[in-house]
């Protein structure tokens, strides 16, 4: 397998300042451009309707240059009374006139300068707005979850992973398509734009402070730098890593991943099972979606099990899970459960049941 080097996954990302911005999700809003052009006619609408008025009670006002006010001279008047300019070459005379500047004129240019400055404003203190919303979300995210790759694969998992009791506000998600990223963002996530392989963008993903990250990436070895960076980033965190080739595997576990995954080989075996019995096929597809059916979970001894062996509990334990092995069910070496060991069972799942994860790595083969 070639690995890309780094010039070429430079020339990837493009410009920095938009390819690693971070995205958090927020309510859909109207375009900015959008927004604009709305305020922009409710002014004008204030600009007519004050010409209107003007021009309406035109008997009331006076022209200093040529005496009476036409419908220019009333268009006049409203543009520059509104902006706060006041030349003063036209006045209201009379005294109707000048109780309509009062009450309704001067409203109308309150208005008038409420919808131009709000909207000045509001472009000025976006970005302070965005800043001060990004400090804040970065000091409060702790043991969090980074999924990098929004693909099928990456979608499946964190879906997966939220099903368990997760909150997606514990979720960050990385991937170099704006599009992907604008898609996590509108289902609840926080979105990191950029090259994963770049230690600075995995930074701005707080992947330090971490506790498991999930990479997903298209390619086999975009999946082992990943890794490798985000392994140099954060030693103690769990890493679980998807390939499509088998042979690319034990790279990834040199790299630093805890558990891998062959996308393919999965696949492939599930399609096996199903060709020889589509009843446990079923069974299999129905246990490796969470929340659903049956559930395939991880969990702690409780005090009422200890000294028991795995038969004798309420629920069907598949495996145990002793410091660093993975002993099955039935294995003497068992002996009795103890307090320190965990076991995966199958349970049938119950909405809205949180699965508290193990902060130790996966164990190793």
């Amino acid at each position: 397998m070639k690995l890309p080097g780094h010039d070429a996954i430079a020339r990837h990302t493009g410009d920095d300042l938009v390819t690693r911005r971070v995205k958090l999700p927020r309510k859909v809003v109207e375009r900015p451009l959008r927004q604009v052009a709305k305020r922009l006619l409710m002014a004008l609408a204030v600009l007519v309707a004050t010409a209107l008025i003007v021009y309406a009670d035109r008997a009331g006002y006076r022209d200093n240059s040529d005496g009476p006010v036409d419908l220019l001279d009333a268009f006049y008047y409203a543009t520059v009374t509104l902006s706060t300019t006041g030349y003063g070459d036209i006045t209201p005379v009379s005294d109707g006139a000048r109780l309509i500047n009062i009450l309704v004129i001067t409203p109308l240019r309150v208005l008038f300068l409420i919808i131009l400055v709000g909207t000045t404003l509001e472009v000025l203190t976006e970005r302070t707005r965005e800043e001060w919303r990004l400090n804040r979300w970065r000091s409060a995210l702790r043991d969090h979850t980074v999924v990098i790759g929004f693909g099928t694969k990456g979608r499946s998992a964190v879906q997966t992973v939220c099903a368990t009791g997760l909150r997606k506000e514990q979720v960050v998600v990385v991937d170099p398509s704006s599009k992907v990223i604008d898609a996590a963002t509108a289902e609840g996530y926080a979105g990191v734009m950029g090259d994963a392989t770049r230690s600075e963008v995995l930074t701005r993903a707080e992947v330090h402070k971490a506790r498991q990250i999930i990479v997903a990436p298209q390619r086999d070895d975009t999946a082992v730098l990943v890794t490798l960076t985000a392994r140099q980033l954060n030693r103690s965190a769990k890493i679980v890593a998807a390939v499509r080739e088998e042979e690319n595997a034990p790279l990834l576990k040199q790299s630093g991943a805890d558990a891998v995954i062959t996308s393919s080989g999965a696949a492939g075996r599930l399609l096996g099972l199903s060709v020889l019995s589509p009843a446990a096929g079923m069974v299999m597809e129905d246990l490796i979606q969470q929340g659903s059916g049956l559930d395939l979970v991880e969990r702690p001894v409780v005090r009422a099990e200890a000294g028991k062996s795995p038969r004798e509990t309420d629920d069907l334990v598949v495996s145990v899970v002793r410091g660093h092995r993975v002993l099955g069910y039935d294995d003497p070496s068992i002996g009795t459960l103890q307090l320190t060991d965990r076991l995966i069972t199958i349970v049938r799942a119950t909405p809205g049941a949180r699965v508290t994860p193990h902060p130790r790595p996966l164990p190793g083969d």
